[in-house]
């Protein structure tokens, strides 16, 4: 082996770049970060709205596309993930939300001692840097900039006032006391300039002498002697290097990564490896499995009034737009993925949010693309906690092609239920007094789409993900769990999983914050355990 380190980190994504600072924090821990993409240099990374140019992009995107799926009338989904230093931080929608109480309370009622809500709000905390002070649930000073959005738009203001009509009540913050309401979102941007994790975990980092980091470096399996990880096999170029790890090799390559790896490593189900021909390490059938993720049903709304379609599609106003961001880091360019957010209930029936909205005062055929040529709106609503699963499995033991990613959206019938009643909330908002008076038509479906059936049609039609792949090394106790409660793999040595595949179940909001707090803990745990050696 070429070289022998501490730790390996497998992903220099939300998770891996958190990890690489707090571990190498002890001078005497050498630590080694493995990223499959390059450097975070593309300048569209750190322009907020610049996710329009780095999804889609191989140069800084996975670009994986989904299988063929019944649930959305066999459609496949483009699925960004990032391969860049950051990962999905660098390219994904900037927003911060942290999820319910309940959904981490729940983990432990799953059997994973240690992850109640109480005990992972000090994580949060500990990231994060708010930017509106410290309070019993923010931090400042940590490596992660939460601010205020930095544009605002009259028909945000009327989206908010029609759901307040309808009884949302207003949050100021969703990630506070409560979660449920109506209010603006918080970004992970600083001064008008998103804030991954490689610039807020790794940069600080990335000169200390116990910390190498390679990028273009593909891991292609863990190494094993019997059933003790001892190192990490990766690609660079047309070389294959070896390294070795004296304490543990952690993943930390994401819902779609982590379970590839460890299945062409030889954890997984024993079918699956003998199909692709991959001696057994482990046999451990859940690897891959639980795959959850959020669906947006996505509405569009023609207004009277001037959205951002109308200031972008203006040459004179994009040359403007581009004016103000380079002297102020103001105006459109600083655009998060959404502005107005909203958590609420799909009926009178259920107990706690299960549908979140995401609002933006533009529209396109779907995210990624050019805004349409007319005045218009976005109201996406998803599925907080889907009761469908899917799967990640390789195709091959060749760890450079992509594995199948079936998400079996709509799979479960109890999420029909809650699809149509999105849509439905959606629509009362939209003709609420505050919001209607604004609105010319509804574009997308149309108001022709009225019963269930075809409520239900829409939801398969016109869905699109929100890019919150999650679970597929699930944390647990039972026969399904990939690894245990300290994020240790079940069954083997010196080997855990670090990110958001290790969620039992998926958290009711955007997954980054979430991966980052996980990170944050797991780093503590590693620290622990090496204590005890």
């Amino acid at each position: 082996m070429s070289l022998e380190v501490d730790y390996i980190v497998v992903g220099a994504g939300s998770a891996g770049c958190v990890l690489a600072n707090r571990l190498s924090e002890n001078p005497g821990n050498r630590v080694l970060l493995l990223e499959a993409g390059g450097p975070d240099t593309n300048p569209w990374i750190h322009v907020p709205v610049g996710y329009f140019k780095t999804m889609h992009n191989p140069k800084t995107d996975w670009c994986y596309v989904t299988e063929p799926d019944a649930g959305i009338a066999n459609r496949q989904l483009q699925w960004p993930r990032g391969k860049v230093l950051g990962g999905s931080s660098s390219i994904n929608g900037l927003l911060y939300v942290r999820g319910q109480r309940e959904d981490y309370d729940r983990w432990v009622e799953l059997g994973n001692e240690g992850w109640s809500y109480a005990e992972v709000l000090p994580y949060f905390k500990k990231s994060e840097d708010q930017e509106r002070g410290a309070s019993e649930y923010h931090g400042v000073g940590g490596p992660l900039k939460v601010s205020d959005l930095r544009l605002r738009r009259p028909i945000a203001d009327h989206f908010i006032a029609g759901a307040k009509d309808i009884g949302i009540p207003f949050n100021e913050d969703c990630n506070g006391a409560v979660q449920e309401g109506v209010g603006y979102f918080q970004q992970n941007a600083y001064n008008g300039l998103r804030w991954s994790t490689a610039k807020g975990f790794l940069r600080p980092a990335k000169n200390r002498p116990n910390l190498i980091v390679k990028t273009r470096a593909q891991a292609t399996r863990v190494l094993f002697e019997g059933k003790r990880a001892v190192g990490v096999e990766y690609r660079q170029g047309e070389q294959l290097h070896q390294v070795r790890a004296v304490a543990e090799v952690i993943l930390s390559a994401g819902a779609i990564g982590s379970p590839q790896i460890l299945q062409c490593s030889g954890i997984g189900p024993s079918a699956l490896l003998d199909k692709v021909g991959i001696p057994v390490v482990h046999q451990l059938p859940g690897v891959g499995k639980n795959l959850q993720d959020h669906l947006q049903i996505r509405l569009v709304f023609k207004t009277r009034e001037r959205t951002l379609n109308d200031e972008v599609n203006n040459p004179i106003n994009k040359m403007l737009i581009g004016l103000q961001y380079m002297l102020f880091r103001t105006g459109p360019l600083t655009l998060a993925a959404s502005q107005v957010l909203i958590f609420t209930r799909s009926s009178t029936e259920v107990a706690r949010p299960d549908i979140q909205f995401h609002m933006q005062p533009l529209s396109a055929d779907k995210p990624g693309d050019g805004p349409h040529r007319f005045s218009a709106f976005t109201s996406s609503v998803c599925q907080l906690r889907p009761y469908s699963r899917g799967s990640i499995e390789i195709k091959s033991a060749d760890a450079l092609q992509y594995p199948a990613i079936q998400p079996n959206y709509l799979s479960d019938e109890r999420d029909h239920a809650v699809a149509i009643g999105g849509i439905k909330v959606a629509r009362r908002i939209a003709q609420s007094p505050s919001l209607a008076p604004h609105i010319l038509s509804e574009f997308v479906p149309g108001s022709q789409f009225q019963s269930d059936a075809e409520l239900l049609d829409v939801a398969r039609r016109y869905s699109q993900t929100i890019y919150h792949p999650a679970g597929t090394c699930k944390m647990g106790v039972d026969d399904q769990a990939v690894v245990d409660p300290r994020l240790k793999v079940h069954g083997v040595e010196r080997l855990r999983v670090v990110d958001c595949s290790i969620m039992p179940e998926i958290v009711s909001g955007n997954t980054n914050a979430p991966t980052i707090m996980i990170a944050e803990k797991a780093a503590d745990m590693i620290k622990q355990d090496r204590a005890t050696l």
